[in-house]
């Protein structure tokens, strides 16, 4: 249904659905990764065919639906469209609603298409639970067409579903649902996806130099480096502690410094410039074949900005950041395999309040000029962590990006979405995790987990565990970096091992993720009857070794490079042997 623009009211219109998903169920469906983000004319079928709510064709009228708050609803149709209209609004919570009475420890999965007749007004689809209320999505329509959203939370078995807008003058929210009334469970383990989107079955074949096969050869493979970027933040201890650098070298690929190239770090006095500590970090990583990711350029938050900076006039301190980006990035350039160029300016906006809203903009497009070959990040926290927090939703994300490449100039830009993923000691939301990354991931931008820890509490290492298996089943997801750099003192907020290099318990999730599903160290087996041997392998460079008795030179070693299928049949590694 679309709203037409000559309406006296600005409208919002939800087409929404609410679809069952079954945790550990017999008869499952394959997730479904895909989400739109793009202005559509017309709302698309919901996914898995299936939905909860009641009355969603508005066939029986208002049947199954109620006011919230002080709204009127009633209910309009417009040519074979029936829809809700909750109108005379005054609090951002009156609107339409339905009780849904859901089934315990599953997981629902809601997809929405909004409309609005003019500006962009943001409307909040909620659950309201006994143990207290969950945010699900915020959405920021257009006036054309809207986006077809979704988002996912654990629920309990009664909940209230109803829309928010903080905007009530004029302002009425409209509903339109379409009736798909079957049910479908699906199951939410990340397993299947794993395999799919991280391994490829490989083949490998022993034969004679008569091209005969040989059964029974023994196969080794082990892996000498994975494809998949897993790391650790690091910091400057690390430079003269061996048993720190050992532990982190014989783990992890990919690294970001803690502080040590923030702006504080390297000129915490106005022209006083010094890279020797980032330099030989840099250099550490290389030694160790270890990527670097630079963090950050700028900082958006008021509370980390040097005295100095603060004290500078709005001229001043444009040149002093034309400075600070040239300097550093022109110095790392090619070295580092991407840039957090403004760090956290979803939540914070201290470069805008001193140089006008397009400051980011600005310095994405300076950035381009200055290092176009790497991927150029916003990161930001609580776009996967907390739905509840209205800075940082998915759709406000999708805006900042949107508000950056329409600055002149920036069309190009080589965007990377870079979540930061602090995460509270509270059982983490996998579900609105999942979904959006997935709304996110239709940007086609590379995702990074840039931050990852868990806050203390007696569920750490379970909850961390979870995290980090949820994000690297996740197709989209580009790399893992944890935020647990080592000090004497203790880490951020979460810490790998002990002072002694001695794993913690979430030291132990990691060992573990590492050998069972990042990077399998090590595979054996036997050639079949006809020379076969095959196996699932994690994307990486691995050494094959092949033995057999039979053959002059007892064993064979090979390259094998594993790399993501695309539905074709995988070619057959075949190793002749001298016989």
């Amino acid at each position: 249904m679309k709203i037409s623009e000559k309406s006296n009211m600005a409208g919002l219109v939800l087409w929404c659905i609410l679809l069952l998903i079954g945790l550990n169920t017999v008869n499952t469906l394959s997730y479904d990764y895909t989400a739109s983000i793009e202005c559509l004319a017309s709302p698309q079928r919901p996914q898995y065919n299936g939905g909860v709510i009641r009355n969603p064709e508005l066939n029986d009228g208002l049947k199954g639906w109620s006011t919230f708050g002080d709204a009127k609803i009633e209910h309009r149709k417009l040519g074979n469209n029936n829809f809700i209209v909750a109108n005379s609004r005054v609090h951002s919570y009156d609107s339409v609603s339905q009780n849904l009475y859901l089934q315990k420890n599953k997981i629902y999965t809601f997809s929405a298409w909004i409309q609005v007749s003019k500006g962009r007004i943001p409307v909040s689809a909620v659950s309201r639970l006994k143990q207290g209320t969950y945010m699900l999505v915020l959405f920021l329509p257009s006036p054309i067409a809207g986006p077809c959203l979704k988002v996912a939370s654990l629920l309990m078995p009664q909940a209230l579903l109803n829309f928010i807008s903080r905007v009530t003058t004029l302002i009425d929210i409209w509903v339109d649902a379409s009736h798909y009334p079957s049910q479908k469970a699906m199951d939410v383990s990340s397993r299947s996806s794993h395999e799919k989107t991280r391994k490829t079955k490989v083949r490998i074949q022993a034969v004679d130099s008569q091209g005969k096969p040989l059964s029974n050869a023994n196969i080794s493979i082990k892996l000498k480096k994975a494809s998949f970027p897993f790391g650790c933040a690091i910091n400057k201890n690390i430079l003269y502690n061996n048993a720190y650098q050992k532990w982190f070298t014989s783990r992890f690929t990919v690294t970001v410094f803690e502080d040590e190239m923030k702006w504080y770090s390297t000129e915490p006095s106005q022209g006083k410039v010094d890279y020797s500590v980032p330099d030989a970090m840099l250099q550490f990583a290389k030694k160790n074949n270890v990527l670097v990711r630079g963090h950050n350029v700028f900082w958006d938050d008021p509370k980390y900005q040097q005295g100095w900076i603060n004290s500078l006039s709005p001229t001043d301190l444009s040149k002093a950041t034309t400075d600070r980006i040239n300097s550093i990035m022109s110095r790392y350039r090619g070295q580092v395999i991407g840039w957090d160029v403004v760090n956290e300016n979803l939540h914070f906006n201290f470069f805008e309040s001193k140089l006008g809203q397009n400051a980011s903009a600005v310095f994405y497009n300076l950035a381009q000029k200055i290092d176009g070959t790497s991927t150029l990040f916003l990161n930001d926290y609580n776009t996967i962590e907390d739905g509840r927090d209205d800075d940082s939703t998915p759709a406000k994300y999708l805006q900042k990006l949107r508000d950056i490449k329409a600055f002149p100039g920036n069309g190009n830009l080589k965007l990377g979405i870079g979540l930061e993923s602090h995460f509270s000691s509270a059982a983490p939301n996998l579900a609105y995790m999942r979904a959006s990354i997935d709304t996110l991931a239709a940007t086609n931008f590379p995702i990074w987990l840039t931050e990852v820890d868990v806050q203390s509490g007696p569920y750490q290492a379970q909850y961390l565990e979870q995290i980090l298996r949820e994000g690297h089943s996740h197709p989209k997801v580009a790399g893992i970096v944890i935020w647990s750099a080592w000090k004497p003192q203790g880490c951020y907020r979460m810490c790998l091992t002990d002072n002694n290099f001695k794993n913690l318990p979430t030291g132990d999730v990691v060992d573990k993720l590492l050998a069972r599903q990042i990077a399998v160290k090590s595979l054996a087996g036997r050639t079949d009857g006809n020379g076969f041997f095959e196996a699932s392998l994690s994307h990486g460079i691995y050494s094959v070794k092949i033995h057999h008795p039979s053959a002059k030179k007892f064993s064979l070693f090979q390259k094998l490079n594993v790399v993501s299928s695309t539905g074709a049949a995988n070619p057959t590694l075949l190793m002749r042997f001298a016989t």
